[in-house]
């Protein structure tokens, strides 16, 4: 069921024949669309695809901070981590595989005012398929990402312990011949798309990856 406000607002236990935490619903479309959209868009490239949510959050110490760009300067980061990873790589093996770096994203406003941002990272599972065990200085996944929110943040890969974040049921491996992986993530992701602890009408509120 759908409702129209400033936002379309999704209802109810399903969406387009995905399941979605119906207790944390309402729902907003277009979000709930992106997912969809940059989900198959990673299986008609990969369709073994690793799928990884993690949070990103902003150190107390910064009083004062600018979020403008702080999103795309992330995903760059990230980006060029994986990629050079995946170069390094090809220099030992003739069968190494590449891939795309895919995402969707929902910024929140926590209970003391201050931003967070939920993240979805979608990448070929033959080139990655595990995030690494969560210490510093180890050559992972996990390390990536926090070395590429550092970069964002302009701070040093030490003052980012505890700012990104593995929840449980973080890792979702999808395959475009099963459904019920692709069910359990989009279930997981849903999140993203809440309307709660959403400022209606600001600008970097959700975003992904192009198709």
């Amino acid at each position: 069921m759908t409702r129209r406000t400033r936002d379309t607002l999704v209802y109810g236990s399903s969406y387009e024949g995905y399941p979605l935490m119906e207790d944390k619903g309402p729902f907003v479309k277009n979000c709930l669309d992106k997912i969809i959209d940059v989900m198959n868009a990673s299986l008609d490239e990969h369709p073994r695809t690793f799928a990884v949510r993690f949070d990103l959050r902003l150190p107390s110490s910064l009083e004062v901070f600018s979020e403008s760009r702080l999103i795309d300067r992330f995903i760059s980061s990230l980006k060029s981590k994986v990629q050079h990873a995946r170069a390094r790589a090809s220099r030992h093996s003739d069968r190494t595989h590449t891939t795309s770096v895919r995402y969707v994203w929902a910024r929140e406003i926590g209970n003391r005012g201050r931003p967070h941002y939920h993240f979805v990272t979608f990448l070929n599972r033959d080139a990655f398929n595990s995030l690494g065990r969560y210490e510093r200085g180890r050559d992972n996944l996990f390390n990536r990402i926090s070395e590429a929110w550092a970069s964002a943040l302009d701070i040093t890969a030490e003052d980012t312990t505890g700012l990104a974040e593995i929840p449980r049921n973080a890792i979702y491996r999808i395959r475009a011949d099963d459904l019920d992986s692709q069910d359990k993530f989009f279930y997981r992701a849903s999140y993203l798309a809440k309307e709660a602890t959403k400022v209606m009408g600001h600008r970097q509120r959700f975003g992904g990856s192009r198709s």
